[in-house]
């Protein structure tokens, strides 16, 4: 909890918690991030490894086919309160939905579109695309099932953990197609949100992660192998 409240202030308005360091701890006014979550297990598990006396691999390895159930559940949390909304949709999208909470920037949106000013103005709200049980669907239901079954069979060291890095930050990168950016963000170099950005090291990193499992497996002994 502590990751995820220090990267929101840091990733996303460092600004703004500069001017009023006090507003850190309001946490009951919102603010968290996912990757800053990350880091912050990070951390703790690299302690727990280093009291436990076993490899840091070794834990993440056991921990991260499970993950992705946490994060679906968060998800759908989000989906329920009606936060984190997906971008406007077309009104001939089956599954798109309105969401009160984005009466502002609905209204900010239609006021530059006409076809969407009448779409509002018909239905009180703008249809869009329910990002959060995109989530839900990608980065917990079909990650934890690609986990599962990569896990279920022996791996080299680090390789479970690189499928959990490659795979969430692929399939958030993904997802963010769909969810709106934080409006005092917009979109960023390459019109990608602050969470394809965030999400491009995790990507990297499983890749890297990925490769170094493979060498370590080959220069392995045959014995220790087994």
């Amino acid at each position: 909890m502590l990751g995820g409240r220090l990267g929101y202030v840091l990733f996303y308005k460092p600004a703004d918690y500069w001017a009023d360091p006090m507003a850190i701890v309001r946490v009951w006014e919102g603010g968290m991030a996912f990757h800053g979550g990350f880091l912050g297990v990070l951390l703790a598990v690299v302690l727990f490894a280093r009291r436990q006396g076993v490899r840091f691999l070794q834990v993440t390895d056991f921990m991260v086919p499970l993950v992705p159930l946490g994060l679906a559940a968060g998800r759908m949390g989000n989906f329920i309160n009606g936060e984190l909304w997906g971008r406007v949709a077309s009104p001939s999208l089956p599954w798109a939905m309105q969401f009160p909470q984005a009466r502002n920037e609905d209204l900010a949106q239609a006021a530059s579109h006409p076809d969407l000013l009448a779409w509002l103005l018909h239905y009180g709200g703008l249809p869009r695309h329910p990002s959060q049980l995109y989530q839900v669907l990608l980065e917990g239901l079909l990650l934890f099932v690609v986990l599962w079954r990569f896990s279920a069979k022996p791996q080299p060291l680090g390789r479970v953990t690189a499928v959990f890095l490659l795979g969430y930050g692929a399939f958030r990168f993904i997802a963010e197609f769909a969810r709106e950016p934080d409006n005092f963000l917009g979109l960023l170099a390459w019109s990608w949100s602050m969470g394809q950005w965030l999400s491009l090291p995790m990507i990297l990193a499983g890749g890297g992660l990925w490769w170094w499992a493979g060498r370590q497996a080959a220069a392995m002994p045959m014995s220790q192998a087994k």
